[in-house]
């Protein structure tokens, strides 16, 4: 019986294994330096935002550094599309 555990385990660890190996990867090596540097900017206290005004929030430096290097034409991912707004149809 622990046989046919321990098999079915490793086929289910075999499988997802294959599947890692499948995906892209979503950010370059270059992209991700980019990202690092600003985060440094930002635990030193140094990032600022396009207003002027100091950057407190982790989530907004991770964008500002995502944001810089899609500007440096870097390997990121695109942009969602915002949503539309409107009435719906109906």
């Amino acid at each position: 019986m622990p046989s046919l555990i321990s098999g079915g385990m490793s086929f289910v660890f075999f499988k997802l294994k294959k599947n890692l190996s499948v995906m892209a990867k979503k950010y370059s090596k270059a992209a991700e330096k980019k990202v690092g540097k600003v985060m440094k900017e930002f635990k030193e206290g140094k990032l600022k935002s396009s207003s002027g005004d100091k950057v407190t929030d982790r989530k907004q430096a991770i964008a500002i550094g995502i944001s810089e290097a899609r500007e440096a034409g870097l390997k990121v991912p695109k942009k969602k599309a915002a949503a539309k707004k409107g009435t719906a149809k109906k």
